[in-house]
């Protein structure tokens, strides 16, 4: 099988294309050659923008890709682009969305009211309001956020299951932690404990909170299969490992890996720092339901959570973020919490 990988040189795509290319497939990839990747010196690219597909389409016409894989997909106008520009040339494309799709995203950001029932299938209600990060003011043409002034992965779902001439793949992936995370999930819990804090206060809310995770080479693998298998076209498939910690169960995991022995302490909302009350509304889960891309295609994780930990604990340490916040990891704040919690 001949794979044209849009996007695929960050995070989550290098470990796709790693994958698809040890299978036995030809992977070509198509990006701007802004950022390096390890990867098989066979791969072939192709340079270029994707806002430009249509001037590539003789190129393409010519590769003759039987599956097209966009990893990149950010707007509706990203969707009507892939679609057209491939519909006489691929015989199907495969979509990497998001479950922000789902209402239940919605009501955790607060754009939304009530509660919605977890785990959600891939039939739950998806959002009714659309453009979750667009502001009341439209952000200026050179700032570099702009883009999400029109993300919305449901137009894209919507437009890539809908094209008369092609088969479509949509997969909604989780939080996705491993090495290359730029999001950096594991650091603000990792730090502390390397810094030997003697406990880590959580929210209640937020120590309950649950949401859908998956370490890296675990989702690649259902990316693989969901490009390699024909019985994938025209289905659309939660990505997720199968059992979802709170975030107190979480913390309690990484420092199982790391040998810290502190405590998690859960303290009410109003007696904690603003840096450590979360800034969504926890009450809502968001977890997702996985038994229709195992029971179809046979997705399994390969690595376990405590080796997927104990491997993205490793690139933390080596990779920590640019940037840091002092305010997220106030010590002094933390410790007058603490303090004044062992005075009760």
């Amino acid at each position: 099988m001949h794979v044209l990988v849009i996007g695929g040189t960050h995070f989550i795509g290098p470990v796709v294309v790693r994958r698809l290319h040890a299978q036995g497939h030809e992977v070509t990839l198509f990006h701007r050659g802004r950022s390096t990747a390890e990867l098989p010196d066979d791969i072939k690219h192709i340079l270029g923008d994707r806002n430009n597909l249509a001037d590539f389409r003789d190129t393409f016409k010519e590769l003759k890709p039987d599956v097209v894989l966009d990893m990149i997909l950010i707007t509706e106008k990203h969707a009507q682009q892939v679609v057209t520009t491939f519909r006489d040339i691929a015989q199907r494309i495969i979509a990497i969305s998001s479950q922000d799709v789902y209402r239940a995203y919605g009501i955790l950001i607060g754009k939304e009211q009530g509660l919605e029932p977890t785990p959600l299938t891939e039939e739950s209600l998806l959002r009714q309001k659309l453009y979750p990060y667009r502001e009341e003011k439209p952000r200026a043409v050179d700032d570099p956020r702009k883009i999400l002034d029109d993300y919305d992965k449901i137009p894209i779902e919507k437009t890539v299951m809908g094209a008369p001439d092609l088969s479509g793949t949509v997969l909604r992936l989780p939080m996705v932690y491993g090495p290359g995370d730029y999001q950096h999930r594991l650091f603000e819990y990792l730090k502390r404990m390397d810094d030997e804090r003697p406990a880590i206060v959580l929210d209640p809310e937020l120590a309950a909170w649950r949401s859908s995770i998956g370490y890296v080479e675990n989702v690649a693998e259902a990316i693989a299969l969901a490009v390699t298998s024909k019985t994938a076209g025209n289905r659309i498939y939660n990505v997720a490992e199968p059992d979802c910690p709170t975030i107190a169960e979480w913390v309690k995991e990484i420092g199982n890996v790391v040998g810290w022995h502190g405590e998690i302490v859960v303290v009410e909302r109003e007696k904690l720092p603003e840096s450590l009350r979360p800034d969504f509304n926890a009450k809502q889960h968001l977890t997702v339901d996985t038994t229709r891309i195992r029971n179809e295609l046979g997705y399994h994780e390969a690595v376990s959570r405590h080796e997927a930990l104990a491997r993205t604990v490793e690139w933390e340490r080596k990779n920590p973020p640019a940037r840091v916040r002092p305010e997220q990891f106030d010590y002094e704040a933390e410790d007058t919490v603490l303090k004044a919690i062992k005075k009760h």
